[in-house]
């Protein structure tokens, strides 16, 4: 079972359902609402545990409602939620999503997710040094990413970061992350390359980048600059939220077993992962990915 450690965002997600997108000042009749746990983060830690690792969360909630039931819900997924934190006087972070077909739009409010602290991340240290990857995104403060990246590096554990909500990233935090994981749109923005085509930024980080890119799978150019693609898995989408954070809680958990079954296995879940409704609703157990992936071989 690997030992991941996941450090970033818990939410509520609001998720309205909708017959289409509505126009700037256009007030619209929706067709359902729900409530989801959500939360980059959270739904990261989520995914790989129901994938069978061992997962330990860092983060931070509000206290109020939401909080409770987002830790409630960490807990009852098999997540360690001892590095959780409570913050007095703050509301839990939220995403407001509305979701129109299989494509979706997103506000996310960040709350107690940004009270977050690189102190936080230190006294979680054991952790990270046993662990086998360390996860991480860009919903909470940027010297969180860069306390978490330093004390990986310090122990030797490889570190994903998926940049997302992208922001041009520093060259030192670029070079303690063993993989980045964008999307096409996310890695232009990181590397402030405007519209240059994605093997090109992919071949200026050899080695260094996995970029998803939907239905049509994840990309990476290796060390030697070979270029891979591991094509995506056809299926029915009902709901595209939480795919990609399926896909890295994937590529996190199966990192042990090299880089391109990784990017198969993550490729697979994110894929199953949009059959459902909601962010973690839709990923998948274990035994789930393992007999779609056989159905699929």
């Amino acid at each position: 079972m690997p030992k991941l450690v996941v450090v970033g965002s818990i939410n509520m997600d609001l998720v309205a359902l909708a017959p289409r997108f509505p126009a700037p000042g256009e007030t619209l009749s929706g067709e359902r609402f729900a409530t989801f746990p959500g939360g980059k983060g959270a739904n990261q830690a989520v995914a790989a545990s129901r994938l069978g690792a061992e997962v330990v969360m860092v983060g931070c909630v509000g206290s109020d409602l939401f909080g409770r039931d987002l830790v409630a819900g960490l807990n009852k997924e098999g997540v360690d939620t001892r590095h959780v934190h409570t913050i007095e006087g703050v509301a839990s972070g939220v995403a407001c999503i509305t979701v129109s077909g299989a494509e979706n739009n997103i506000i996310v409010i960040a709350g107690a997710n940004h009270a977050l602290t690189p102190e936080h991340v230190a006294a979680a240290e054991a952790e990270i040094a046993a662990a086998d990857v360390v996860l991480t995104q860009l919903e909470v403060p940027l010297a969180v990413v860069a306390a978490t990246a330093a004390l990986a590096k310090k122990h030797g554990v490889p570190l994903i970061l998926n940049p997302a909500p992208a922001v041009h990233l520093p060259p030192a935090l670029l070079d303690e992350v063993s993989y980045l994981t964008p999307n096409e749109h996310e890695l232009s923005i990181v590397m402030d390359a405007g519209s240059t085509p994605f093997p090109d930024m992919l071949e200026r980080l050899p080695g260094k980048v996995v970029m998803t890119k939907g239905e049509h799978g994840a990309y990476h150019v290796a060390a030697d600059g070979t270029f891979v693609h591991q094509p995506g898995f056809t299926v029915s989408a009902v709901d595209t939220t939480g795919a990609g954070d399926t896909f890295n809680a994937a590529l996190a958990t199966y990192l042990p077993l090299g880089l391109k079954p990784a990017m198969r296995m993550a490729c697979a879940a994110a894929a199953l992962s949009v059959t459902r409704l909601g962010a973690q609703g839709g990923m998948p157990q274990q035994d789930e990915l393992d007999a779609f992936l056989k159905d699929v071989s």
